[in-house]
């Protein structure tokens, strides 16, 4: 009804739930097959990413499954590097992955024609295929996500991580991974009906915490992170696994509160390491994708050790959004932000 009061969170839950839609949209998409093959043929000596918010922490997921998979040496470029500084970097022969939802940033635009210049073949993988972003870009491919409303940014991560895979599978070649991928929609929407309200009653009122993962999962602990501060107001902050002895843990005191993502690869010892070592100093541990005496276990999904991340940033959004409307907060329409940020 026109002039109707907006139900807090609605956006927020409704664009969450159809990340399953969105992927199986972009899975049917025959650009991934097409660009795989160029990245063959071009073969780059390494890969820059180039993000903001959300599609920041993708890139990191990218990261990661670029250089165990593909085995390129992978980084993450500033885009103030590009577009501020105009420094001359050197990315001839480079592969610049630019990640954006609106495709509509300056600087991101900036990056993409300097990179351009450098000598750099730069993809960009965009929601909005007419944006400046993809149009400054040498190739593109689609999210997908469509229409996202809410501030906070659910399916159009969801999606950046599918397209993602569906990128290094195909330049890879990897049959086993295309395959696990085909059972992305059909696992995103089970992940989805997943309860995590075990982790509710302690994250309600929690004022700080950490978010930790490890490798491939370590990119979807700083969107979680995000999610913590921009729909529910929590001081969170997200840490590797490896990282946490270095410093961190000094803040950990009884009752502390720590989520956990563990997917099933080399890394899950260590996360489940850090888990006992947490639960021993007192922090309140929830964990999700493994098992550790003293935490509570949060429920996951089984499937390709890098599908797992994507499935667990999933049903996470459903505690995020139960949370933020049982602190009082509208996730939808978060204070001091809008939903496309164009920086310079």
């Amino acid at each position: 009804m026109t002039g109707a009061t907006p139900i807090p969170g609605a956006l927020m839950f409704a664009e969450a739930a159809s990340a399953h839609e969105a992927v199986s949209e972009q899975l049917a998409c025959a650009q991934f097959a097409e660009l795989g093959a160029r990245l063959r043929a071009l073969s780059p000596r390494a890969v820059a990413t180039c993000a903001r918010g959300s599609s920041d922490h993708a890139a990191t997921f990218a990261k990661y499954l670029i250089e165990t998979r593909a085995g390129v040496l992978t980084t993450s470029v500033a885009p103030s590097v590009l577009s501020l500084y105009r420094a001359q970097a050197p990315l001839k022969d480079v592969l610049l992955l630019i990640i954006s939802q609106s495709g509509a940033s300056p600087d991101l635009v900036a990056a993409a024609l300097a990179a351009k210049d450098a000598g750099a073949f730069v993809l960009a993988l965009v929601n909005a295929p007419n944006s400046p972003v993809a149009e400054a870009a040498d190739a593109t491919a689609p999210l997908c996500a469509g229409a996202e409303k809410s501030v906070a940014a659910t399916k159009s991560f969801i999606a950046s991580l599918s397209a993602i895979t569906a990128l290094v599978a195909h330049w890879t070649a990897d049959a086993s991974l295309k395959q696990a991928l085909e059972d992305g929609p059909d696992l995103l929407r089970k992940a989805w009906s997943l309860d995590w309200g075990a982790a509710s009653p302690a994250l309600v009122e929690a004022q700080s915490m950490y978010v930790i993962a490890r490798g491939l999962g370590l990119g979807c602990a700083g969107e979680a992170a995000l999610k913590f501060k921009e729909t529910c107001l929590i001081h969170a902050e997200a840490f590797s696994a490896a990282e946490v002895r270095h410093g961190p843990m000094a803040l950990v005191r009884t009752g502390f509160p720590a989520l956990l993502f563990a997917q099933s690869d080399a890394t899950r010892e260590g996360v489940t390491d850090l888990a006992v070592d947490l639960c021993a100093s007192g922090a309140n541990v929830f964990i999700a994708g493994a098992e550790v005496d003293g935490a509570r276990r949060l429920p996951t999904l089984e499937a390709h050790p890098a599908l797992q991340p994507m499935l667990q940033v999933q049903s996470f959004y459903r505690l995020a959004h139960a949370i933020a409307l049982a602190r009082g907060c509208d996730p939808d329409r978060p204070p001091h932000l809008q939903k496309v940020t164009e920086t310079l």
